[in-house]
């Protein structure tokens, strides 16, 4: 995966694939490149409200149907992290905790119940397995690389493919978006956006942007369609230009992953 791809398949298929699918403002300091005035059209301000993003130094959340995530992107230390928790709510449990620090990551997880009868699943759950990325480099769940991608939603994607946009206030707007025209944002999958349809052409959207014109949160609402009811995705953007390097987990906590997370995540 690139790094907006961090749920083991989970994270955006718990967001939007039918089947599986049963915040934080935080810091506006400004930077020295985020000074400049806000564009007045609300379409080239909100496809310019991404670019700090693209620096790759923020932290983030991801909500969505049973769903919570958080982490942060740390460029300038090639490094990252994301811990999510997913509940159906019908006792369907997934906790992972990725921990990435290039050329290294470690990987925590908890399958809840099924655990209990999958003995691989259950190793996961207290320690932290550490990763040879030359192992998972073609897995879509695991593989990491900042160089390349370093947005856990896609948001540059989303915001390209708004079609119709208001400002409804200070920072504040309001619109529709063409999910069948974005093939490059994880949040959205391919699966459902087919599933719904014609109505894919023309999703809710909300966004806020801070005092430098920089995104901090985006949501869309998703109808029904096959097996996923209607639910909102909601991202937000924090804390540009100073977040935290991530930090390796205690050595006491660590055990090398074996064959079975490999072709877990494969």
């Amino acid at each position: 995966m690139n790094i907006r791809r961090w749920s083991v398949g989970v994270l955006a298929a718990t967001l939007f694939v039918p089947g599986l699918a049963a915040c934080n403002s935080g810091s506006t300091e400004p930077t020295a490149a985020a000074s400049q005035a806000v564009p007045a059209d609300p379409k080239e301000a909100l496809r310019a409200s991404t670019k700090e993003i693209e620096k790759g130094n923020f932290t983030f959340t991801i909500a969505g149907d049973g769903l919570t995530g958080e982490g942060l992107v740390h460029k300038p230390s090639n490094s990252a992290t994301m811990k999510i928790k997913f509940d159906d709510g019908s006792g369907n449990s997934f906790n992972m905790d990725l921990i990435h620090i290039a050329p290294e990551s470690w990987v925590k997880a908890d399958f809840g119940a099924l655990a209990d009868s999958v003995p691989a699943l259950a190793k996961m759950k207290d320690k932290y397995q550490h990763l040879d990325q030359s192992k998972v480099k073609d897995s879509d769940s695991l593989g990491i690389n900042l160089e390349e991608d370093v947005d856990p939603a896609g948001a540059d994607a989303l915001v390209k493919a708004i079609t119709d946009v208001q400002k409804t206030g200070e920072g504040a707007y309001s619109g529709k978006l063409d999910a069948s025209a974005v093939s490059d944002a994880d949040a959205l999958d391919a699966d459902l956006v087919k599933a719904l349809g014609d109505k894919a052409k023309a999703l809710p959207f909300t966004a806020k942007l801070d005092a430098e014109g920089r995104l901090t949160e985006l949501v869309i609402s998703v109808p029904a369609a096959g097996e996923s009811k209607a639910h909102d995705m909601k991202v937000t953007y924090a804390d540009y230009g100073s977040a935290s390097a991530a930090q390796k987990p205690p050595a006491d906590q660590v055990i090398e992953a074996s064959d079975e997370t490999y072709q877990m995540f494969q």
